[in-house]
């Protein structure tokens, strides 16, 4: 193959208003942008990396230059997992190297991976943690939305009247909720009772990552789903009997490629997948977009929390997501690249 000309640039997502989770409040987020130029065609990929292991703008920046040359030689998907380690840096290069045969090809992203011509997906729409009667209030303002995901913090008391407030103004929503970490095994029974009574159908994240062996033997009614406990497809195995769900997000893995790998795994290990993402734009959105094809729960609303996304962009309507290949990748049949 020939070589490849790799660029760098750097860009702050601004978010239309701050968006509070247990630990952190984000009114902006850095993202690196990686083209990958082979002289007639040209691969884009955006990410911003996971804020809680450290992955942060200078780690990725780093990590792309220590694997330059070796992206430059024009690595195929499967050997730069072996090149560069999971994180935000490898996700970007991986979805260039998608686009950038997508292109080359003629051939969608989804027909490259050996998946079905894409669906519009439902996805869910997320509440930042605020007080009750507002994330009730912003609740009824979604009214495209279908399914719903409410962001708690740790403060139990709270969270509950959080989630009741929202359930009240919305009885016809599909609910979850994300702890981000929040809570503690002995929070785990009255929190899972409230959420049965709210008619919660999901749980995310409720204990902090490298406490799953607490989960040993814990039932609950209410599906878990691993998040932090799911970094990449060496966790897939140790979730079984602790979490029910795993959450695939390709800034932790490392790109679709893993991601992929990860939807087989989990259904394999008898695990519901999920696909979310980081603050993004519809740039960073469109991989998971493809993974999400093959997904039981869709929780794609990145670029909704922005000021300004990308055009073209994806598309939210009547509470799904939809992508075209006018984002990323190529339409099929087609050899040009009106971007280079």
């Amino acid at each position: 193959m020939s070589r490849l000309k790799m660029k760098v640039a750097v860009e702050t997502l601004r978010l239309a208003a701050p968006f509070r989770i247990s630990g952190h409040v984000f009114d902006s987020r850095d993202a690196i942008v990686v083209t990958l130029d082979d002289g007639a065609h040209v691969g884009r990929g955006e990410a911003t990396g996971v804020y809680y292991i450290g992955d942060d703008l200078d780690h990725m920046l780093a990590a792309l230059e220590l694997a330059r040359d070796a992206i430059q030689a024009h690595p195929s998907r499967d050997e730069l997992r072996s090149i560069m380690p999971p994180g935000g840096a490898r996700n970007a290069v991986d979805a260039a190297l998608w686009e950038l045969e997508s292109k080359q090809s003629g051939k969608p992203v989804w027909a490259l991976a050996g998946l079905d011509p894409l669906r519009p997906l439902r996805t869910t729409f997320t509440l930042g943690a605020d007080e009750p009667v507002k994330m009730a209030e912003q609740a009824v303002a979604w009214r495209q939305a279908r399914s719903i995901k409410v962001k708690l913090t740790g403060d139990l008391d709270l969270d509950i009247a959080r989630v009741n407030a929202i359930r009240a103004a919305r009885g016809d929503v599909w609910l979850g909720v994300d702890a981000n970490q929040g809570f503690s095994i002995g929070d785990m029974d009255a929190l899972v009772a409230a959420m049965v009574a709210a008619n919660v159908s999901l749980i995310e994240q409720p204990l902090a990552r490298g406490q799953e062996a607490n989960l040993d033997g814990y039932r609950s009614p209410i599906p878990l789903a691993a998040d932090e406990s799911a970094l990449t497809l060496s966790d897939v195995a140790g979730l079984r009997g602790r979490f029910d769900v795993v959450n695939i997000k390709l800034d932790k893995c490392g790109g679709l490629t893993e991601a992929l790998m990860i939807a087989a795994a989990a259904s394999e290990a008898g695990l519901g997948v999920m696909v979310g993402c980081m603050v993004c734009s519809s740039l960073g959105a469109a991989p998971g977009f493809v993974v999400g094809q093959l997904c039981d729960l869709v929780d794609l609303d990145g670029p909704t929390f922005l000021k300004q996304d990308r055009t073209p962009g994806v598309i939210y309507r009547d509470g799904t997501i939809w992508c075209d290949e006018a984002v990323w990748g190529a339409r099929p049949g087609s050899l040009s690249d009106a971007s280079h």
